[in-house]
């Protein structure tokens, strides 16, 4: 197996197991419940052999870190709309109507091989992966990890909220200028904040143009939160809409975010869809 990291313990003065010091000595790996994860998998040896969570750092010790042999994937020829690449992360435009992976084949996981380069890092991952989910019929904008190291960055960036995303939506009905809307969603805490952009007429109904700014990231958040509001998105039959339309008229518009290796600050904004020009027109 391809060693991805090693280490020789120098002198230490305190007693300390391997699954703290790992995560203070390897950079592709940063957290102790990383680290933990990685030794289950066996991915940690210890002078050659496989290491236990219980074991303790001894002087001389060789640490190595395996990369994960990961299945060969099957390739979906999906042509995708590159954003932003280079050898840590990528950002693509999901088309509506696939789901960003699962248990399928026409997955946009298994376009990303087709569309992006394999990083040359020595951490690379054995082919792109989706940082986060959009929704099967949500379009947008998309992140993509390259490496492992800028993987675990990035999912923790998410939990710790670093990342600012927006959503658009045209829903039915009028809505407030601005506001929040902080509905429980399966008894968990969910914030959604939004700005109307514009409202307009189409076959004597009033629609509104909306943007979206989740702070929390429960599943079809967006489409409740709307929903419960008497705002559903146009075509969004399963929360309400009556609107018979291809897909829904929902798209990620924006990604801001810190970039995890050369810490500049990276702003992407997603052209305006064309299923919004042509329903609004």
């Amino acid at each position: 197996m391809k060693i991805v990291e090693k280490h020789i313990v120098p002198k230490i003065q305190n007693s300390i197991r391997l699954q703290e010091y790992a995560s203070s000595v390897f950079k592709t790996i940063t957290t102790r419940s990383g680290i933990k994860k990685t030794i289950k998998k066996q991915l940690i040896l210890i002078n050659g052999k496989p290491a236990n969570t219980g074991d303790w750092i001894e002087e001389g010790q060789v640490l190595e870190l395996l990369a994960e042999e990961l299945p060969q994937k099957k390739v979906f020829r999906l042509d995708l709309k590159v954003i932003f690449e280079d050898q840590f992360l990528a950002v693509i435009a999901k088309p509506s109507g696939y789901p960003t992976n699962g248990n399928y084949f026409k997955t946009i996981e298994n376009a990303l091989p087709y569309n992006l380069e394999n990083s040359t890092e020595k951490d690379a991952l054995p082919y792109p992966i989706p940082a986060h989910r959009l929704d099967n019929p949500t379009s947008g904008l998309l992140l993509i990890a390259k490496t492992k190291n800028v993987q675990v960055k990035l999912n923790q960036a998410f939990e710790q909220k670093e990342i600012q995303k927006s959503y658009l939506a045209i829903v039915s009905g009028e809505i407030s200028e601005s506001g929040i809307f902080n509905i429980p969603i399966e008894g968990k805490s969910a914030e959604t904040k939004f700005q109307m952009k514009k409202t307009f007429s189409k076959n004597e109904k009033t629609y509104s143009l909306v943007e979206l700014f989740p702070t929390t990231g429960r599943t079809h958040q967006i489409r409740i939160h709307l929903s419960k509001n008497v705002n559903p998105i146009v075509g969004d039959e399963v929360y309400g809409s009556s609107e018979k339309v291809k897909g829904i008229l929902l798209a990620a518009h924006s990604l801001a975010f810190t970039h995890p290796i050369s810490k500049k600050s990276l702003h992407f904004e997603n052209t305006f869809p064309k299923k919004f020009e042509k329903f609004m027109s």
